[in-house]
């Protein structure tokens, strides 16, 4: 907009006339906020009111923008979560490794195995370190630390009672160990695998079998839920639940844990499935979201 100058015929106005409205203005500007903290009391509107009354200056942070500074704390913050991804690529170089014997409570197992594969050659090893990795970034994005058994950095293994104490020794607060199953064809859907009472030698799960229950149960309806796969229709009787006392992973542990059957790789329904990597992105989704169910309860 331009800027008009006054009319040149205008009388001029003496100097010396513009002081006292100078003092008039600067007076009233001394005195406006007393004026007003006085209307506030006298009004019983006080501090809130005001605040209320006050729209947020532009580019206020939001609660979300909190959150993203970290002042606001996220969900999971100061929760442990060990994710044991089944097998490791590598085991089938280093078989004698893997086949010798550990205890695990109340008898021997070997080491580990292989993992079964799909009739294609996707192999389970690689499809639970996949899954793992997608959930440690989810996981993570919650406020959880995440801690894996093994990140394929490692040539074999670990054994299954070394799994079991790296959840004891993070003090973990949930372990869930990925898994697919190799059953027949025609044989699809998940399960997951609960510990049963277990008290024998080095293993005593009675304490984690009640919160492993429910860690299980919500991992279930959750991976259900978000990735459509059905639960399995060879065991559980329709429940997508097993209770087993023959794993070192979970006799030895002494943290909630279970074990998640993702699908059958050797029927081609779930194979296709288990070998999509959007689907996999989903397994992973599915199984944080019953973890962070069983955390926030």
């Amino acid at each position: 907009m331009s800027y008009t100058g006054p009319d040149p015929d205008a009388p001029r106005v003496p100097r010396r006339r513009r002081l006292p409205a100078l003092v008039t203005v600067a007076a009233l500007a001394v005195a406006a906020p007393a004026v007003w903290l006085g209307w506030q009391v006298i009004g019983g509107t006080g501090e809130g009111a005001l605040k209320k009354a006050t729209p947020p200056a532009s580019g206020s942070p939001s609660p979300t923008d909190d959150a993203k500074n970290g002042t606001v704390p996220l969900p999971l913050k100061g929760k442990v979560v060990v994710i044991d991804p089944g097998h490791n690529p590598g085991n089938f170089r280093h078989t004698t490794d893997i086949n010798r014997t550990v205890n695990i409570g109340n008898e021997s197992k070997e080491c580990d195995t292989t993992g079964t594969s799909t009739d294609a050659g996707y192999t389970e090893a690689r499809f639970t370190l996949d899954v793992a990795r997608r959930m440690r970034t989810i996981l993570e994005k919650q406020g959880a630390t995440v801690k894996l058994t093994q990140d394929g950095d490692r040539p074999w293994g670990p054994c299954i009672d070394e799994r079991a104490r790296i959840g004891d020794k993070a003090h973990a607060d949930a372990v869930v160990s990925v898994h697919a199953d190799g059953s027949a064809a025609g044989n699809r859907g998940f399960h997951v695998i609960l510990p049963a009472a277990v008290h024998a030698g080095a293993a005593d799960t009675r304490p984690i079998v009640a919160p492993s229950r429910d860690l299980g149960e919500r991992i279930g309806t959750a991976f259900h839920q978000v990735t459509g796969e059905p639960r399995s229709n060879y065991i559980g009787g329709g429940t997508g639940l097993d209770t087993r006392s023959d794993l070192g992973g979970l006799n030895l542990s002494t943290v909630p844990k279970v074990f998640i059957e993702c699908g059958n790789m050797r029927d081609p329904r779930d194979a296709a499935r288990l070998t999509s990597g959007a689907w996999r992105q989903k397994a992973a989704q599915g199984i944080s979201e019953g973890i962070m169910s069983f955390l926030r309860r």
